[in-house]
């Protein structure tokens, strides 16, 4: 009998510990950052005085610091990612993590998956903001979760447009980027047209935390 090789990766799954929760990826997902529990806890922080309504985390990955920040403060999360492995695993995190009745898993593009009328209490963004050229120095990472484009900025402009449009008025949105010199680009881009407002901004070692602020709904 002959035996046909199968060329075919084998997928190892692996857990981590990211802070209370216990989450499941492989390769094709980026691994969960421990630094970014700062984002899933000033989400959660922002939930507490935001207007009533859903929480949406774009960019999700495997889910975590959406599934973190609504574990610390109960309430629905829309959860999204273009990758269909990452969406899998979002959905698995949830049931592991008693949340599953709180999260909707929507797979596939920002403005693919939302109705124009959909308002949201609080955005979650983690885009790839890795310049283009740039994404060889990280081998162990997914292509598709690093590559922000030309200046990396590709991904954060779509959060920052989605965040303007879908926000609820007076609600907050934490965007994850590099540098403060990305979050100052984004801010110069969008000038006075924006809903939005710069509230706070928080460097860490491994990138930015820009929380932001909703003005009134367009009519």
């Amino acid at each position: 009998m002959t035996h046909l090789h199968d060329p075919r990766p084998v997928v190892v799954p692996r857990t981590v510990t990211f802070d209370s929760l216990l989450i499941d990826f492989d390769d094709r997902v980026l691994e969960p950052r421990p630094w970014t529990v700062a984002q899933s806890t000033w989400a959660a922080d922002l939930m507490r005085s935001a207007p009533h309504g859903p929480v949406l985390e774009v960019c999700a990955g495997a889910g975590h610091i959406g599934l973190l920040a609504i574990a610390r403060e109960a309430r629905p999360l829309v959860s999204v990612d273009l990758n269909p492995v990452a969406s899998d695993y979002t959905r698995a995190n949830a049931e592991r993590a008693g949340l599953a009745d709180l999260v909707e898993v929507r797979e596939g593009a920002l403005d693919a998956v939302l109705e124009p009328d959909e308002r949201f209490a609080v955005v979650i963004a983690d885009p790839p903001w890795v310049p283009r050229a740039d994404t060889g120095r990280y081998p162990e990472d997914p292509r598709l979760a690093i590559d922000g484009g030309d200046d990396g900025l590709d991904l954060a402009r779509a959060c920052w447009r989605l965040a303007d449009h879908h926000l609820l008025e007076g609600g907050s949105a934490v965007l994850q980027l590099g540098t403060t010199d990305q979050a100052r680009r984004l801010v110069d881009e969008a000038g006075a047209g924006t809903r939005l407002r710069v509230e706070e901004t928080r460097v860490f070692e491994r990138g930015v935390l820009v929380a932001l602020t909703a003005g009134p709904l367009r009519s």
